[in-house]
């Protein structure tokens, strides 16, 4: 017998349901209002269960919110369980479950605004002697809490150039750091449909008060320029940047490129260095306001202890900023509980309605948006993770502003330090991805993150400092190292008035300049709301008028929605060369390496797998096993819709784990995303490969980052493999992807094809981008063809190839990075990319060899090139596949590779969007 109080926690006074704060096996008997109730089934911890009696179809509620319906009449102590939560609790394994769900999700009917319900009440009240805290001051506006040299890279094209440039001052003094902003975005040839949040977000982080000064780097062709971002902030009214700054456009190698703009950093790291904190007033403080793997105490513990000392940092003057949009849809009537007035009610919810029509155009609802990790830590669906995540706004702090992704907070103009001081409350526009929405937050002009977590998210950003809050005192213990405040001690007794104290006081100190957990970690990343394809209604496609998704995909054309192909090759020409290579011999298959893998499940545990895998690399972990370690951080599993894109993101993921070169393959998750360790279990066992083979890690429940790092050290040296054996072969052992970036003349296109007759002829395959330079050169498709005909798909983006020979991998759009990523999961084991008028990035795991036979190229880029195309169609051929066959026997590291200018980035499709 136990007591109500000792295993369940009610929300609200008045919910008929609770929620189980330990595992309460089938057949517990609990006091609850006198009596005894057996619990008929298992009830996981942050599931909930009955407490007063419910006749079917009456509605479920938690914060006295509906957020299911009965499906029979329940009675205390039953499991409730949906559809949605049952399968995935049943998918971990659980014992003692009902067989059926005992409830529905409620439906996401559009919101109808009372009027004459809202309260436009006064904004909390100011405390009677404002605080201070020791920050930055700026000219341009509210001081910052940290001073960092920002290398800020306008577009995907030059994320890597500002990692490496960034690596190479990573010892200077300079204030708190020169960091990179690298990221995904812009890289394609076509203006992108987020152009707009993209310039806002990037001329954000210009201006943000952390920024000491700011390097904008561009390559020269691309749409989101330094030009461009500088034209948006003028003709938007955004101030000048007043910091010390330049816009440099990367012209010509690699190296020489890092050495000039090296020189344009240096004469600013003693300036930024040499700038002491000083007293500054409370209300300079702009926290941006975020939650990630969420559970079911998010809204019980770490939520409102936020949202509480987001109020205090208010009655000081300060700011906090609430954003992931889907995140809220369901919690209508919680948000405009205390709202400025009417215009602000009806903004935030043309905001909700628009984000679901964009949604809506790629084949999604909100309910795309909880992961498993949500679902299995007990929130179904997404109208309860909604309440959960409003509850960082206290029903006594009135909402007073709504702002667009990126756009400067309201009373902000850049004029004085004064400027930005009118304090409040605001929500701004953005998905639910965690990285995506900060990263509006940055934009908007935040200097300080909370972000709240229920399974322990490890995520932080460059240049901004994140107090992690986390709901339960268990989950705190585990993560210690990682986690900043333990909001669960409210669950055990700490009144919350006394937390929020607490808290608050670290919060000024971490504004003052003691490390957060995340900076002493000493990782982050940054993600941009990403682009997204569709700007409107798809026939196959349509919306009901209570807003949910009738979906009819299945109509929709293949391309659309990037379905497998066959994966049998075309029928090309050969030729009867054979060029010589010296490969390895490793677990009796020839292949030019032996990689040890390092596979991210989501993008939260990426730049995580990467820290791991150097420290592997350098320790020789693997031993002898593995010619080099590998790890593939990237942006998605986790804050982007299913279907389609998530079948492309998991075959390109299962391309990696069982590519031809990769002998040893652990795949590493966060732990609470929608991709974890078990998702692709499953799928490995659906493409005919056993789970066995593999590692598997997790950071939250390994116990944080040393604990899995030594667990991902012990898998990969429990192994005794022999070191490959190094014997001669020859290019049709390998598969090849040929791509053209820029204009090409007629020879060089029947070189390309004649290096591809012989990979083919040879016993090899050859993939090409269906929408590369390639395949729309007729010359080429007569020279590899036969025939100038068009060249349809042979697999879909990242499928593995049923066959050798001639390929066509299905890509739906420009970016090269993509392309790259694309190529390598079908099996691809080097790229030869002829280039003209620039060069491009490699990629993580396939080496990319770049060469060219365009003499302004050669002459400008040269430095950069592995080897310059000369002579006619036939010698040129000889060049590439010598070429080809150096890389492939570890006699060439190809330019691009050494200089680190290296990305790797997963295509969303065409209905993939953020959630």
């Amino acid at each position: 017998m136990v007591r109500f109080e000792q295993i369940g926690v009610l929300p609200e006074s008045g919910d008929n349901v609770a929620i189980a704060s330990r595992r309460l096996d089938a057949g517990t008997e609990v006091e609850l209002d006198g009596t005894t109730v057996t619990l008929p089934h298992t009830v996981l911890e942050g599931h909930r269960f009955v407490v007063a009696p419910v006749r079917a179809q009456e509605a479920l509620t938690s914060w006295n919110t509906a957020f299911a319906r009965a499906s029979r009449d329940l009675v205390p102590g039953d499991y409730v369980c949906t559809p949605t939560s049952l399968a995935a609790v049943t998918a971990r394994g659980v014992d003692g479950l009902p067989d059926e769900p005992s409830a529905t999700n409620e439906p996401l009917d559009p919101f109808e605004l009372d009027e004459s319900a809202l309260n436009f009440g006064a904004q909390v009240t100011s405390v009677e002697q404002p605080g201070t805290f020791l920050g930055y001051p700026r000219e341009q506006g509210p001081a910052g809490t940290r001073n960092h040299v920002v290398l800020l890279a306008t577009s995907s094209r030059s994320s890597g150039f500002v990692t490496e440039l960034a690596r190479r001052f990573s010892h200077s003094a300079a204030g708190d750091g020169v960091v990179p902003v690298a990221h995904t975005e812009g890289g394609e040839d076509d203006v992108p449909n987020n152009l707009h949040f993209l310039l806002a977000t990037l001329g954000g982080f210009a201006l943000n008060p952390n920024v000491g000064a700011v390097l904008i780097v561009d390559t020269e062709g691309d749409v989101v320029s330094g030009e461009a971002i500088r034209d948006f902030l003028s003709e938007n009214g955004y101030p000048s940047i007043k910091v010390p700054h330049a816009y440099f456009i990367r012209s010509a190698g690699f190296e020489h490129d890092l050495t000039t703009a090296g020189a344009l950093i240096e004469p600013w790291l003693p300036i930024v260095d040499a700038q002491p904190r000083v007293e500054v007033p409370l209300a300079d403080l702009k926290i941006a306001l975020q939650c990630g793997g969420s559970d079911a105490f998010s809204g019980i513990s770490a939520n409102p202890l936020a949202g509480q000392v987001s109020a205090e940092v208010i009655r000081h003057g300060g700011t906090a900023v609430l954003a992931e949009t889907d995140e809220l849809i369901g919690a209508e009537p919680y948000v405009l509980t205390n709202v400025r007035d009417l215009a602000t009610a009806k903004r935030f919810l043309a905001t909700i309605k628009s984000f679901k029509e964009r949604v809506g155009w790629h084949g999604h609802t909100a309910e795309g948006n909880p992961s498993g990790g949500n679902v299995y830590r007990g929130l179904y669906n997404i109208v309860l993770k909604s309440i959960g995540a409003a509850r960082k706004l206290p029903r006594e702090v009135r909402l007073d502003h709504v702002i667009d992704y990126g756009e400067p907070l309201p009373g902000w103009d850049g004029v004085g330090p004064e400027a930005g001081r009118s304090g409040g409350y605001i929500f701004m526009d953005s998905p639910g991805n965690d990285l995506e929405s900060v990263a509006g937050q940055i934009g908007s002009g935040c200097n300080l993150i909370f972000f709240t977590t229920g399974n322990g998210s490890i995520t932080n950003f460059p240049f901004v400092p994140t107090l992690k809050f986390v709901t339960t005192s268990a989950r705190y213990e585990r993560l210690h190292a990682e986690m900043d405040v333990d909001a669960g001690k409210y669950l055990t007794g700490t009144s919350m008035a006394d937390l929020t104290a607490e808290t608050f006081d670290l919060v000024v100190r971490v504004a003052s300049g003691e490390k957060s957990a995340g900076e002493r970690a000493g990782h982050s990343q940054v993600s941009i709301w990403r682009n997204w394809k569709q700007t409107g209604p798809r026939e196959g496609i349509s919306i009901s008028t209570d807003g949910r998704m009738a979906r009819q995909l299945a109509d929709l054309p293949a391309e659309d929605r990037d379905a497998p192909l066959d994966g049998l090759p075309h029928s090309g020409l050969t030729s009867d060369g054979r060029t010589i290579a010296e490969l390895l011999t490793v677990d009796n298959r020839q292949v030019p390496e032996a990689v040890g893998l390092i596979l991210p499940t989501s993008l939260c545990s990426g730049q995580i797998a990467l820290r791991i895998a150097a420290q592997a690399e350098l320790e020789k972990w693997a031993g002898d096993a593995v010619t080099r370690m590998v790890a593939l951080p990237h942006t998605e599993g986790c804050g982007s819709s299913g279907g389609a894109s998530e079948e492309t993101f998991a075959r390109i993921m299962l391309g990696y784990l069982l590519h031809p070169n990769t002998r040893m393959a652990l795949l590493l998750e966060h732990g609470c995303e929608k991709t974890h360790n078990d998702y692709f279990r499953a799928r490995l066992v659906e493409a005919g490969a056993d789970p066995a083979r593999f590692g598997w890690a997790s950071i939250q429940a390994d116990g944080g980052l040393d604990a899995v790092a030594g667990k991902v050290n012990d898998w990969f040296s429990s192994f005794d493999l022999p070191a490959p054996v190094e014997q001669p072969g020859d290019l049709g052992a390998l598969t090849i992807g040929l791509e053209a970036r820029g204009p090409f003349p007629a020879q060089t296109a029947e070189a390309l094809a004649l290096i591809g007759r012989e990979i083919v002829g040879s016993g090899g395959s050859v993939v090409l981008s269906s929408r590369g330079a390639l395949l729309a050169d007729d010359g080429f498709r007569t020279a590899a063809f036969g025939s100038a005909d068009a060249v349809g798909p042979t697999v879909a983006h990242g499928q593995r190839l049923a066959a050798p020979g001639w390929h066509v991998m299905r890509m739906p759009g420009t970016d090269w990075m993509e392309t790259a990523t694309g190529f390598g999961a079908t099996g691809v084991q080097q790229i030869l990319a002829h280039v003209a008028g620039g060069t491009v990035s490699a990629q993580r795991f396939v080496p990319v060899v770049e060469f060219s036979s365009d003499p302004g190229t050669v002459s400008t880029y040269g430095d950069d090139l592995d080897a310059v195309a000369t002579g006619d169609a036939a010698e040129q051929a000889r060049i590439g596949l010598d070429t080809i066959a150096t890389v492939a026997g570890r006699r060439l590291v190809p330019k691009a590779v050494a200089s680190g200018n290296i990305g790797f980035q997963i295509t969303r499709g065409l209905l993939g969007t953020s959630m």
